[in-house]
């Protein structure tokens, strides 16, 4: 995607689809400032640029957040509206619920303004167009599958409505909002090509992904594993072979990457690098660190858990002979830094990253995020041009092999999905042995998702969907292992206790805001 035009033009296309806002607060005014819908929507272009404004909808840094509000992630600052809802005290008033909410309807609302209006424009290159409208559709079902996972119930606004129509709307039931989904994106499907020449844009293999995870979010195992296996049968997607670098400027729009956020230097940059990068690379607060939970979930290079008495972990050196992709996303101590430092995070080293050091950038934990953080981004931390990743070729094999699993279906097929990720070249875990039993192959495939995935924003709706967040979710943070005065200590933060009640937790509020707006809408239980 040509990133530098798509997002100049994006920004000023935002201002024409805002004009049919259907909530109050977002109605205000027709500005004085922006183009007129009545002089637009004449041409392909305007198509194309007013597709463009509704990807700057789309999730990109706070998908790294989200896992901070699950057992692998912690958020490392007590005054960001996170951290209310990791402890289980906020209310329907925080800013988070609210922010979620708002930018997926806003998204929504630029998605039903150009259904509304594309149909003005004199088509030349009815290909493009139809594309165009593909892409929206699929980014319009993406919105309505964070609002589903998020809220539950939420309102069904597929059309351009009033400010009265607005005011009067209820909640359409999750399964319809899910029926839907479907159908969107199997329309969207049919109308995107397998391949699009501008990077970035939606195509036939994202939107299909997206309905696998939206089938497997809603437990609809068999539709799940049909659109997992669709893309898979595009032979478009390929694992890259080095994990390593999958988060690199190198490997930008590499052969697994189904769906992203593009972002340029100077243009349209983000924050990543000053918002996760350990204390000794930046200036900045690391918002979100790993946990022990975190780390500990990843297996040996024998493939036994640390747990396991034949596994031959070392609690004295803890880090060595684990499976690859430790390191490759989280720092942990003794890793060497993109600048060249060595990471120590132990109490007591005098680093920037100590723990208890007196730097309030430093972790919490004695972890910190490794993906995404780069050495292009030192000089200018605020000001990254990586892209950031939605859909990634290994999540689609494994909802492929948990759907299959989920409906008791244990073919080859299932132990070769889960084989082929931990078969990456740099990363070479030894296959899942044939003959398990379900719960077995359960285990497996969600202990795949949580290490393949870790910090990338999916692992707090998996342990929602799983129902085992009330288990493995409260409780205080623990952090690293390490030795003092001879003696094995692992930090605990003892003051940051985490909440999570099974009766009100699994959905988040409906914002107060919305439901002082609109009458109509009923609040999630116990909110």
């Amino acid at each position: 995607m040509n990133t530098k035009h798509i997002y100049k033009a994006a920004f000023l296309i935002t201002g024409i689809i805002s004009l049919a806002a259907c909530r109050k607060d977002l109605l205000v005014t027709v500005p004085t400032d922006r183009i007129s819908t009545g002089i637009y929507w004449k041409t392909d272009v305007d198509a194309t640029n007013a597709a463009n404004a509704v990807y700057t909808y789309m999730d990109g840094v706070n998908l790294v957040f989200w896992d901070g509000l699950s057992d692998i992630g912690h958020f490392n600052t007590t005054g960001a509206a996170f951290a209310p809802i990791d402890q289980g005290v906020a209310d329907a008033q925080n800013g988070e619920f609210a922010a979620q909410y708002t930018t997926c309807y806003k998204g929504i609302n630029a998605v039903n303004n150009f259904m509304a209006n594309v149909d003005r424009i004199t088509v030349t290159n009815a290909t493009l167009v139809n594309s165009r409208r593909g892409e929206v559709r699929a980014l319009r079902a993406y919105f309505y599958l964070k609002l589903a996972g998020w809220f539950g119930a939420v309102p069904l606004v597929t059309s351009n409505i009033t400010i009265d129509e607005g005011t009067q709307l209820t909640r359409t039931d999750v399964a319809t909002i899910y029926d839907y989904i479907g159908k969107e994106l199997d329309t969207a499907a049919t109308l995107l090509p397998n391949t699009q020449t501008d990077k970035g844009r939606i195509t036939k293999g994202a939107a299909l992904a997206l309905k696998a995870r939206a089938m497997l979010y809603a437990g609809r195992y068999t539709e799940a594993a049909a659109a997992a296996k669709a893309v898979m049968d595009l032979n478009v997607y390929s694992l890259y072979p080095a994990y390593k670098q999958l988060f690199t400027y190198a490997a930008e729009n590499n052969s697994e990457v189904i769906m992203d956020k593009q972002f340029v230097k100077d243009i349209y940059s983000n924050n990543i690098f000053s918002s996760m990068a350990a204390a000794s690379l930046a200036s900045s607060v690391a918002q979100v660190v790993p946990t022990k939970q975190g780390a500990d979930e990843f297996e040996m290079a024998n493939g036994k858990a640390i747990t396991d008495p034949a596994s031959g972990f070392d609690p004295y050196h803890p880090y060595d002979n684990r499976d690859p992709r430790l390191h490759y996303s989280i720092y942990t101590p003794g890793d060497t830094l993109v600048n060249g430092k060595v990471y120590n995070p132990i109490p007591g080293s005098g680093t920037a990253d100590a723990i208890g050091g007196g730097n309030l950038y430093a972790t919490t934990t004695g972890y910190n995020v490794r993906k995404y953080i780069n050495p292009e981004d030192l000089s200018a931390p605020g000001n990254s041009g990586i892209n950031i990743i939605i859909i990634r070729y290994p999540e689609v094999l494994l909802t492929y092999a948990e759907a299959k699993i989920e409906l008791n279906q244990l073919d080859q097929s299932v132990y070769d999905a889960i084989n082929q990720v931990r078969a990456r070249p740099d990363v070479n875990m030894p296959p899942i042995a044939a003959g398990q039993s379900q719960a077995q192959l359960r285990a497996a495939v969600r202990h795949e998702r949580t290490v393949e995935l870790e910090f990338e924003g999916l692992h707090t709706f998996d342990i929602r969907r799983w129902k085992t967040a009330e288990t493995i979710y409260p409780g205080p943070i623990k952090g690293i292992t390490y030795v003092k005065g001879g003696v094995l200590t692992t930090v605990v933060n003892s003051s940051f206790i985490r909440s999570f009640n099974p009766q009100r937790d699994y959905l988040w509020p409906i914002p107060q805001q919305e439901i002082i707006l609109n009458k109509n809408l009923v609040q999630n239980p116990n909110w």
